[in-house]
Formats: structure tokens, C-alpha cells, sequence
């Protein structure tokens, strides 16, 4: 038999996502249980991936690569938890988006991959966005319990600065956290500005997602 876990987890590494989706749905019709899939194949191989990519031993694209690896996994797992009635992955919301004055959405759409990924909605902004923007998305959106502003540029952290001080004064602050990266972001920069999370790399950033909603 198939040793399927580590079949899946190796797909993920080497970045298929059509053998992701084939092996996830052959191993729950198989009886492997959802939630061996999802601790011991889609985390141990992500987080591998992202350890890789952290370390700069492979480039962006395998990383966006494995992420897809996992949307298509994910959706199987789905697919298969909602026909037995047992969907039990999480679905909570974050809205994402890049400072207002940072036309890269690179980084951005990469933690857009992560979050799916990891099982989230995730409700994308686009690039240069604006304190108006974020705020309408918080009120359109008043389920979203985080919001992840990026920024690629030094010239658009004032922008970032003001767009966490606009949602720190929002009455809704309290059912959302706010996490902030980008290539010119620091911790101390995230703590000074009132943010609540920073992380450098976008495996950090699903997995803190993941932590605050546990």
C-alpha cells in the first residue's frame, strides 16, 4: 500500500498540485484520516518548504508552487469533510492588502497563498491601498478577525503607520488583529506602530494567522 502521507507530503515539496489533489482524495477513500493529512503531510511540508525559502535555498516560485500544492489539497479535504457532514477546517476571514503608495503585490499574494492554504478566507485588497479602503473592507467584512497590511517600499511605511493608527481607532478594533511584513518592516517598526503581529516570511505569517484563531 501507499505510503500516503509521505506521498503527499513529497508532492507538496516538489510542487504538483494535480498529484496533491489525486493522492489527498485516494488516501481519505483509503481511510486516512483528514487530520493525519493535514499535521503530518500539508504542515510538515510547507513548513519545510517555507524553512527553505526563509534560508533562501530555493526561489519564489517553488514556494508559490507548493502553496497551490496546497489550495488543491485543501479543497479535496473539502470536498470530502462536507460530503460526510464532518467539515471541520477553519474559515476565518482576513482582509489583505499593500500600503497605500506600493504598487508590488508579490510578497502580498504570496501570504495570500499561505493563508488559503491554511485554510482561510481571505478577502485581497490589491495594491496601494488605502486607510478608507481597509476600513469599508473591516465594515463590509465584520467577521474578518485579522487584516495584513504589506509593504515592499520604505517611502510607504508612514502610509502603513497611518493605516494601523486608523484601525486602532476604529470601534470594531476589538474582533480583529492587525499583522504587518514586508521586505523594509522590523519588529520594532510593527510594535512602535501599534501593530499586534509582524513576521518576516509568509509561512510565519499563516502560522500566526492559525495561532490567533486556536
Amino acid at each position: 500500500m501507499i505510503d500516503y502521507i509521505t506521498a503527499i507530503a513529497g508532492s507538496i515539496e516538489e510542487g504538483k498540485p494535480k498529484l496533491t489533489e489525486r493522492l489527498v482524495r485516494e488516501a481519505l477513500e483509503n481511510g486516512i484520516p483528514s487530520v493525519d493529512i493535514l499535521n503530518q503531510a500539508f504542515t510538515p511540508a510547507m513548513k519545510l518548504v517555507g524553512m527553505k525559502y526563509k534560508n533562501e535555498e530555493i526561489y519564489i516560485a517553488k514556494i508559490l508552487s507548493a502553496a497551490r500544492c496546497m489550495k488543491y489539497g485543501l479543497q479535496a479535504l473539502h470536498e470530502y469533510l462536507n460530503a460526510i457532514g464532518k467539515d471541520s477546517v477553519p474559515k476565518t476571514t482576513i482582509i489583505l492588502g499593500t500600503a497605500a503608495g506600493d504598487l508590488h503585490d508579490v510578497g502580498k499574494n504570496l501570504v495570500g497563498l499561505m493563508f488559503e492554504s491554511a485554510g482561510f478566507e481571505v478577502i485581497d485588497l490589491g495594491i496601494d491601498v488605502s486607510e478608507r479602503q481597509f476600513t469599508q473592507a473591516i465594515r463590509q467584512h465584520p467577521e474578518a478577525a485579522i487584516v495584513c497590511i504589506s509593504s515592499l517600499l520604505t517611502t510607504s511605511l508612514e502610509n502603513m503607520k497611518s493605516i494601523v493608527h486608523t484601525l486602532n481607532g476604529l470601534p470594531e478594533r476589538k474582533h480583529f488583529k492587525i499583522m504587518v511584513g514586508g521586505a523594509p518592516v522590523t519588529q520594532e517598526f510593527a510594535d512602535s506602530i501599534g501593530a499586534d503581529a509582524y513576521t518576516d516570511n509568509a509561512y510565519d505569517a499563516a502560522q500566526v494567522a492559525r495561532a490567533y484563531i486556536l
